[in-house]
């Protein structure tokens, strides 16, 4: 028997009282039991983004939430700026471009933070409609200072929107939409909410929402507009995963008992254990700059197979963390410490990688990982 240990940077583990609330006989969604739960849901969203205004829930993966910001708040022909320093900031320009925006790509390397100061230049040189940004590039394991990046753009494009993929952000570390003046911010549920696959979320600045009224761009499901107007009804426009919108009252339901502060403590105590315990075998962690408090990008040491470190992890111990991505692949591992985890997930997580470079021959002193790891744990 081998007990399956998800960590990876999503999806992630889900709690057993939410996978009771999703094996429940299914509802309706056009009955007063399922408004009532979705206005309760409604209302804890809005608590858990710590901003004003309408949060709208879409059956899609983050991806969707993604698609649906650029198609809600922007017409075709309009200038872009994309913030591209991993994998997902791609995705933007990938969006963007589909949609027949006028796309600027600002290269960031990959484990790197974006010099606002290149932001404001860039902003200043062109008339943007919009910037798009990673909070946290879950890629590299690096985050952006969205919070100065606003400030930034307010400067010198005070009509640029700024929008913001929170995918591996939000429930995580603190992050302020309205009080940092940012204007898009999406997440899925996958990440730090706890459940499956297939919910995304997508929060507009009232200034976003007169840009959806205004923007040109092909939508029909994706619509937000539409969706706002169901949604400030207790429903929504079209058939929702009702499972995961019950499992999504419990998880929030959890959220809310162990606090936001606490919230974001826990997270970065668990990534400082993390970094802790790969310095102490001797490894190199990825980003050069800002560090996202959801992943640890770790460099993979010379003369070892990085693309043998997740898949021996998974097929001998049950550890599923991630490898790198693209131009990363084999030279970086990821773990995940976010969402439905804590300290002892990570000490299994140290204690398969030691185990793992070992097997590889890499050479490292049994349990140092382990012993840095718990020293930050019981502080």
């Amino acid at each position: 028997m081998r007990k399956y240990h998800l960590l990876a940077p999503g999806p992630t583990p889900v709690p057993a009282q939410v996978l009771e609330a999703m094996a429940r006989p299914l509802m309706h969604h056009r009955t007063p039991d399922f408004e009532a739960l979705f206005e309760e849901v409604r209302e804890g969203l809005s608590w858990l983004y710590q901003a004003p205004g309408d949060v709208i829930t879409l059956a899609a993966s983050g991806s969707g939430g993604m698609e649906a910001t650029v198609a809600n708040l922007m017409s075709p022909g309009d200038a872009a700026l994309v913030i591209e320093g991993g994998k997902f900031g791609e995705r933007w320009t990938e969006i963007c471009r589909a949609y027949g925006m006028n796309t600027e790509v600002l290269s960031v390397e990959w484990g790197r933070s974006v010099d606002l100061g290149e932001v404001k230049s860039r902003l200043e040189k062109g008339r943007h409609r919009a910037v798009f940004v990673q909070a946290s590039e879950t890629s590299t394991g690096a985050k952006h200072d969205v919070e100065g990046l606003a400030r930034a753009a307010r400067e010198v494009s005070p009509e640029t929107l700024v929008a913001v993929d929170a995918i591996t952000a939000l429930g995580v570390y603190d992050l302020r939409p309205s009080e940092w003046g940012l204007d898009a911010v999406v997440t899925g549920s996958q990440k730090a909410m706890m459940l499956p696959p297939g919910l995304a979320f997508v929060w507009l600045s009232e200034r976003a929402w007169a840009a959806a009224e205004k923007a040109r761009s092909p939508r029909y499901y994706f619509d937000l507009l539409i969706e706002r107007k169901s949604q400030r009804k207790s429903t929504t426009a079209w058939t929702p995963a009702i499972s995961l919108v019950a499992g999504l009252k419990v998880a929030l339901g959890m959220m809310r008992e162990e606090g936001l502060e606490n919230i974001f403590e826990r997270h970065a105590r668990l990534a400082r254990g993390v970094r802790a315990a790969m310095g102490a075998l001797g490894l190199e962690i990825f980003p050069a700059d800002l560090m996202s408090e959801a992943v640890t990008a770790v460099r993979v040491p010379e003369g070892i197979d990085g693309k043998a470190i997740p898949r021996k992890m998974q097929n001998e111990q049950g550890v599923t963390i991630a490898g790198g991505q693209s131009g990363l692949s084999g030279k970086i591992f990821r773990i995940g410490h976010l969402g439905y985890v804590d300290e002892s997930d990570m000490l299994v997580a140290v204690g398969g990688v030691e185990a793992t470079l070992a097997d590889l021959g890499y050479s490292l002193e049994k349990g140092a990982g382990l012993t840095a790891a718990q020293e930050v744990f019981g502080k």
